[in-house]
């Protein structure tokens, strides 16, 4: 009976601040936030309108000893977030004050949220689809304005939109499919007509999947970010190159080789696309028990990397270390950055084999930056970051509409070998119920649950 308790959390971050908020949702939310709320003018808070505010104080139910002086505000149901009856309280922020009125409504009767349980019930009262639910985390974690931009369209319905006219042809291929099967006698010839009409709403359905899908690679780097990890001995300048690129001195640089001993990791924004660096140990052998600690946590973030830009110091010819680096990233997506083009050049450039991304820079004084940012963008995005199409950034999503893309194809196939009608409906069937698990008509329960379990309590 747990989805009937009327339930409150913390909706704003906890720390020090002017305002935080707690949320409460449930049928009994105005009879248990009267129990602790005394408004200034003694007016009973049962009558409040929905989008009002009311001023007063939350008190301790027991002693009735004011805790904290509060706004409350009234969402009635169905139109509120939750499509319950919601009121937010508005109270002073800081740890200890926020748990403190916290703590009252729980006495009061309501029940601590799990995890996203706020957004679950948006989605279980039919708010929300659970697209728009997932948008709500993409909102909260958007670490740009682009992953920002197609969260909220996102959560908007647009992607749902999408989702229904892929549908609709899929249903009307059933419908088709169902006609035939039910009012074709036995000893009548199947409609002539039909298959074409079939593979028309079929080939309309694919076409379709195939444009979300194409942008769904880069979708996922907008969403999570880009991971690019810079290797290369040490003293070749990968922290020249990290802190050239952040605009700020993060990273020591030294003419000692070895200053970076761990791995050092922060995110720019490369118009709209989230990139997560990560600065590495010089990969070389070491007796430094710390260093060699360094060089092994390199090598893991080399496996972990979308991207690895393998840095080469142009002032000094290449060795077995270097070689050993080039052979280890050999299946990777590599950008090869010959650097300190300002020294004089010694390097051999025929000896890199197969790496043929290569950049000439000096990290330094910031030649070839550009460059190495354009290349990313022709790399990931072919040149350009797509900021108003509809993109796909849930790998879900990607998994779910790639499922439904391959039971369109086989139904295709199987309809152009004369197949069945019937069986070729088991296909349909199973790329439309594909579509579904998208807006959350056909999910599990299992799945929704894991799905909220991400999100943080108050949401």
């Amino acid at each position: 009976m747990k989805e009937f308790d009327t339930i409150c959390g913390i909706a704003t971050a906890q720390g020090e601040g002017g305002i935080a908020i707690i949320r409460v949702s449930g049928s009994k939310a105005i009879e248990i936030v009267s129990k602790i709320f005394k408004s200034i003018n003694n007016f009973d808070i049962k009558d409040m309108k929905t989008y009002t505010m009311k001023y007063g104080n939350i008190v301790d139910i027991k002693t009735c000893e004011v805790i904290d002086e509060v706004i409350i505000s009234f969402m009635k149901g169905p139109r509120s977030f939750t499509a319950e009856d919601v009121i937010e309280i508005n109270c002073h922020g800081g740890v200890v004050s926020t748990n403190r009125v916290l703590e009252e409504v729980v006495k009061a009767g309501a029940r601590i949220a799990e995890p996203g349980e706020f957004t679950k019930r948006a989605f279980l009262n039919g708010r929300i689809d659970l697209s728009q639910a997932e948008a709500v985390i993409d909102i909260i974690n958007a670490k740009t304005d682009l992953a920002m931009k197609s969260a909220v369209m996102q959560s908007s319905g647009t992607l749902s939109q999408e989702i229904n006219k892929l549908s609709k042809y899929l249903l009307d291929v059933l419908a088709h499919i169902e006609y035939d099967v039910d009012f074709t006698e036995d000893d009548e010839e199947p409609d002539a007509s039909l298959p074409p009409k079939i593979i028309a709403s079929l080939t309309e359905a694919t076409s379709e999947m195939d444009k979300l899908l194409k942008g769904a690679n880069e979708g996922k780097i907008i969403r999570d970010g880009l991971r690019m990890t810079i290797i290369g001995k040490p003293n070749v300048g990968k922290s020249s190159l990290m802190n050239a690129l952040l605009q700020e001195k993060r990273a020591i640089v030294t003419d000692i080789p070895g200053t970076t001993r761990d791995v050092i990791e922060e995110y720019i924004n490369l118009d709209g696309i989230p990139v997560k660096i990560t600065d590495t140990a010089g990969i070389r052998e070491t007796e430094d028990v710390v260093e060699r600690i360094g060089v092994e946590r390199s090598k893991e973030k080399i496996e972990e990397a979308d991207l690895v830009v393998l840095m080469l110091d142009t002032s000094r010819e290449l060795d077995e270390e270097d070689k050993e680096i080039i052979e280890a990233i050999k299946d990777k997506k590599v950008v090869v950055l010959l650097n300190k083009i300002d020294l004089d050049r010694k390097i051999n450039i025929d000896q890199i084999e197969g790496l043929e991304n290569r950049i000439e820079i000096s990290a330094m004084t910031g030649q070839g930056i550009e460059d190495l940012k354009a290349e990313i963008k022709r790399l990931f995005f072919n040149g350009e970051v797509d900021n108003e199409s509809l993109i796909i950034t849930n790998n879900r999503h990607k998994q779910a509409l790639l499922r439904a893309l391959e039971n369109c194809e086989e139904a295709k196939n199987r309809l152009k070998n004369n197949e069945y009608l019937d069986l070729i409906s088991i296909y349909v069937t199973s790329g439309l119920k594909a579509l579904g698990e998208i807006t959350g008509s056909e999910v599990e329960e299992d799945l929704v649950n894991k799905i909220f379990s991400e999100f943080c309590v108050g949401k």
